[in-house]
């Protein structure tokens, strides 16, 4: 098994990964139909960690802690889930969301789960320079022009 050390990081097995470098998640975004309408307002005030105002936003922002994430919740019954790490907890706190509002008295079911995005990172120990690899790659990439002058 071959194995390359950078410094300050782990061993990396070059068999699974012939690059060294490795992505780490950091965000994923999922969305389930909860198959009912809701009434934000009663969600809002009976449950905890939850909060509501319909003049900022149209929906209930709740948050567990286990896993660490939080969901917008809608009227229509729709649901979206953002902040776990993996697609297996992404799955488990749309669940307890779901599970939470069913405790409230509205028949939520758990319908059409889906992974909508995935965020991860990862060290390429180089600086990349974003300039040359929008012009080199301009079919695959768009640089926004937001510089500020001092």
């Amino acid at each position: 098994m071959a194995e390359a050390t950078l410094e300050g990081s782990e061993p990396v097995d070059l068999s699974k990964h012939p690059s060294g470098i490795i992505p780490t998640l950091q965000n994923i975004v999922s969305t389930v139909n909860l198959d009912c309408k809701l009434d934000l307002k009663a969600i809002a005030l009976q449950a905890r960690n939850a909060e509501y105002n319909p003049k900022r936003f149209a929906a209930v922002i709740m948050r567990i802690r286990e896993p660490k994430t939080t969901a917008l919740i809608f009227a229509s019954g729709k649901m979206v889930c953002t902040g776990a790490k993996s697609e297996q907890q992404s799955k488990l706190a749309a669940r307890k969301y779901a599970r939470i509002i069913q405790k409230l008295g509205f028949p939520a079911k758990f319908k059409d789960f889906k992974i909508q995005n995935i965020v991860g990172s990862c060290d390429v120990k180089f600086p990349i320079r974003l300039e040359g690899l929008a012009y080199s790659h301009g079919a695959f990439s768009s640089m926004s022009q937001n510089f500020f002058l001092v």
